[in-house]
């Protein structure tokens, strides 16, 4: 009976060994979305909010921690916490698309359309914002939109923009750079551009869910439609933008709002990358905002009841979730740049 017994334990261990050796398998396209200043409690109070239920949990195969601090602050701000994920190198808190030495880094946007992939960004705020700038611009300050504009202009790397922010642009040097401009979300549905810039409406600042649509859905949508066209595959961002405005003012209802419009967009992202089976999807946030806390359930309002500790980003570690081939690969507990160098492995870049 012993020897039996040590028999199996070989046999388990071996099985376990060379399973730990097995080369994930490498996807084709690459959906990075990110839920600015979302922590595990904001999308625990979505799923209160929508009676136990989201597209993130539900699809999610592997679930890992990550650790934000940027290179000069142990709170970082989106426009470090983007670069780390653009670049994978930690920066200053304020940069974009650059070492804290001010010299630019090749984006993984940049990278990856040099390998012939296609690339976008979908965001709830405006283009020229911290998350999205930090892919396809290369600037000492996030506050510097007519130069981040001027980079998002011109880089060639870009081929789908669809967000906010119209009022900064120059449409009509976008369309002399390639571009096919488009303003609102019907609008955007008949762009069948190569390289496209949607604009989903005419505001500086787009207005929060649910006034503002269903423009991180539909543009999720669209801009996989549109990338996918390309056989060499494709890498996107997509970012849930006003979860960390609604989590700055301590507005329960905005953040809740916001988070639920997010998982909303990682549903229809994660159905049609199961469907594909080329595609992972990684699902994460920059840093936590407002130190959220749950103290109960409000069950007039079918919510629960939130208390903000804060109203600044704060040092939480943020959840990522992953789901499809190299899924496996984001178990565990790194820093934030780790998601970069994941990805590029994966990607064969």
């Amino acid at each position: 009976m012993k020897r039996i017994v040590l028999i199996a334990l070989a046999l388990l261990l071996s099985g376990q060994a060379q399973a730990s050796r097995i080369k994930p398998r490498k996807p084709k396209n690459i959906i990075l979305m990110i839920g600015d200043g979302t922590g595990l409690v904001h999308l625990y109070a979505a799923y209160t909010a929508l009676g136990g239920h989201l597209n993130i949990y539900s699809f999610a195969e592997a679930i890992g921690l990550s650790i934000t601090s940027s290179s000069d602050d142990y709170i970082t701000d989106s426009a470090a916490g983007a670069t780390a994920f653009s670049t994978g190198q930690k920066t200053k808190n304020g940069m974009i698309g650059m070492g804290p030495d001010t010299i630019a880094i090749e984006t993984i946007s940049e990278l990856a359309f040099r390998k012939g992939k296609s690339t976008g960004a979908v965001v709830t705020c405006e283009l020229p914002h911290a998350t999205p700038a930090s892919f396809y611009s290369h600037q000492p300050s996030r506050k510097m939109y007519p130069e981040i504009v001027a980079d998002l202009t011109k880089n060639k790397a870009a081929s789908m923009l669809i967000g906010g922010g119209l009022p900064y642009f120059d449409t009509v040097a976008l369309r002399k750079a390639g571009y096919s401009v488009s303003i609102g979300l019907a609008a955007m549905q008949n762009n069948n551009g190569s390289r496209q810039v949607c604009f989903i409406d005419t505001l500086k600042e787009p207005l929060p869910a649910p006034l503002r649509g269903p423009s991180l859905v539909q543009g999720c949508g669209h801009a996989i439609k549109q990338l996918s066209k390309n056989k060499k595959g494709f890498f996107l961002m997509v970012e849930g933008s006003q979860i960390d405005w609604g989590a700055h003012n301590n507005d329960s209802a905005h953040t809740i709002a916001e988070a639920i419009d997010f998982d909303q967009a990682a549903g229809e992202v994660l159905r049609w990358a199961k469907q594909d089976k080329n595609t992972l999807v990684i699902i994460t946030a920059d840093h936590e905002c407002g130190g959220l806390t749950l103290h109960g359930y409000d069950a007039i309002n079918h919510r629960p009841v939130m208390h903000f500790s804060s109203g600044h980003h704060t040092a939480e570690p943020v959840p990522v979730y992953a789901f499809g081939p190299g899924s496996e690969t984001f178990s565990g507990v790194y820093q934030n740049t780790a998601i970069y160098h994941k990805m590029v492995k994966l990607l064969g870049l």
